[in-house]
């Protein structure tokens, strides 16, 4: 195929991956009840089930009640003439892509998968499967374990009494998206080192040498996606260092396979 041809052929792949985000759009724009209602005010009451299982756990370990939450502060209100409509498109689009993203990865897949040997086909077969699984382990995490802290934190949080906390509804569901959004890409951290090791990118020694400033990164991340207590950090911190341990894994077993491959080649040479 010529280049043109390649952008003819990717054209058509975005546009169905496009057509999949709005079908998914639109039924979630349909939905508004269960989205709003349920979902995304979800995490500002307070019997919602992180709160009830960070008050189990405080309990459980003898500390005090301030992981029970009997009520947080605030009112979510609309400041625009247009801003409940224009939250509820922008809602339902990003419903749609959450929803849509193994088949945008399956497009994705159909682009690239030509220009793969066989071998490298059988080797990545459970790819769609693996990074959408990843993907949505990782949307979970934020909406149950990050969002629950921001909101509880920052709606809760005054400086004066004098000044009550009116929350305007983008900025609230701009938390909620921007932590279940970043949760999910952060998340696909094993792939990534999986496709990076493949390209000889990094090794299990490079990753291994820079863990400390890693784990540095990952407490900077966690300390700027989530309240400012060192508590609510380590729940966040915990799960990405482990992703990154995993990742080393990966990255060790990837090469052991090519070295092994090589190896057998270079025998199957010498032998001829």
């Amino acid at each position: 195929m010529s280049f043109l041809d390649h952008l003819e052929d990717l054209r058509w792949h975005l546009i169905r991956s496009i057509l999949a985000v709005m079908v998914a759009a639109i039924l979630a724009f349909i939905m508004k009840s269960f989205i709003f209602d349920v979902i995304l005010f979800g995490p500002k009451e307070p019997d919602f089930i992180t709160y009830q299982y960070l008050c189990s756990a405080a309990k459980a370990i003898g500390m005090d009640e301030s992981f029970c939450f009997t009520e947080i502060p605030f009112q979510i209100i609309s400041r625009k003439m247009s801003g409940q409509f224009s939250a509820h498109m922008w809602t339902a689009i990003t419903a749609g892509f959450i929803a849509a993203f193994p088949y945008i990865l399956y497009e994705m897949w159909r682009f690239i998968s030509p220009a793969l040997q066989a071998k490298e086909k059988n080797a990545s077969k459970g790819f769609i499967f693996i990074a959408s699984l990843l993907f949505f382990i990782g949307v979970l995490f934020g909406y149950y374990v990050i969002c629950p802290l921001s909101i509880n934190f920052l709606g809760s949080y005054f400086v004066s009494s004098e000044v009550s906390n009116n929350i305007d509804l983008a900025s609230y569901i701009s938390l909620v998206r921007a932590a279940a959004l970043s949760s999910g890409i952060i998340f696909e951290l094993p792939i990534i080192i999986y496709i990076l090791t493949k390209l000889g990118l990094v090794t299990p020694e490079i990753l291994k040498q820079y863990r400390k400033y890693a784990f540095v990164g990952v407490l900077i991340i966690s300390a700027v996606i989530t309240p400012p207590d060192i508590a609510s950090q380590i729940i966040v911190a915990i799960p990405v260092m482990i992703l990154y341990e995993v990742s080393i894994k990966i990255c060790g077993y990837v090469l052991r396979k090519q070295r092994k491959k090589e190896l057998k080649l270079k025998l199957k040479e010498d032998k001829e």
